[in-house]
């Protein structure tokens, strides 16, 4: 019976729960967004497991071109990766997947990979550097990797549209600008934190691209387009 309470006694117990609650608060959000046909838990698990799994492509990648360029080129790099990581597990998880049967849920998928990824990623950096980093990746970069996922996914989600009406080179663009968007936005939004800017500078733009965001996921959801139904 004490078991438990020695459980919840360790302080990197409280750093892991710290570092999830951001994610799992996320997540609730997204899904509770979906108006016409919510997926399966099952499903969503899945997603989450699969972007952790985008972590460790990820590393690979920045640890081969580590020191590779300058701090632009770096972020650039780092941006690549980790969205493209993110977007190669996505696409292998998803494209076919029967339960795929509306526009939205292409943001759905790549919010639950992203944060699969911010998830694994916030709690290996709490448990290095305790809960006043658990507490600035719980307003910075766990949502920011949200958003880099709306960014991805509502192109993701336009993509199966434009596959299943045949046209193939609109669903080519929209592929790619699921990896060149927010690879983009991630870069600057790395260049940006590491760089000498005032405070003002990089809380400006995470509103800015916090607000985008949400705007985003309103407007996605209520204009949710049914491919067909289950």
């Amino acid at each position: 019976m004490f078991l438990p309470l020695l459980i919840f006694a360790n302080p990197r117990i409280w750093l892991i729960i710290i570092a999830v609650i951001p994610a799992i608060v996320l997540m609730r959000y997204v899904y509770r967004s979906d108006r016409l046909d919510r997926e399966s838990p099952k499903l969503l698990f899945s997603l989450v497991l699969m972007g952790i799994i985008s972590t460790l492509i990820a590393y690979v990648i920045e640890r081969v071109t580590d020191g590779f360029g300058s701090m632009a080129v770096q972020c650039l790099i780092i941006g690549l990766a980790e969205e493209g990581a993110k977007y190669l597990v996505l696409r292998y998880r998803t494209w076919r997947e029967p339960e795929f049967n509306c526009q939205y849920d292409g943001v759905v998928y790549a919010v639950f990979v992203s944060l699969g990824f911010a998830l694994w990623e916030n709690i290996s950096y709490v448990l290095s550097y305790g809960i006043s980093t658990a507490l600035l990746r719980a307003v910075t970069a766990v949502p920011g990797h949200a958003c880099f996922g709306v960014f991805m996914g509502v192109w993701y989600g336009l993509a199966k549209r434009f596959d299943l009406a045949g046209d193939l080179k609109s669903r080519k663009t929209c592929l790619a600008l699921c990896v060149i968007l927010p690879a983009l936005i991630h870069a600057l939004y790395d260049y940006i934190a590491m760089t000498d800017v005032t405070e003002w500078v990089f809380i400006v733009f995470i509103a800015a691209l916090f607000y985008v965001a949400f705007q985003i996921i309103k407007k996605a959801s209520a204009r949710d387009y049914v491919f067909y139904r289950r």
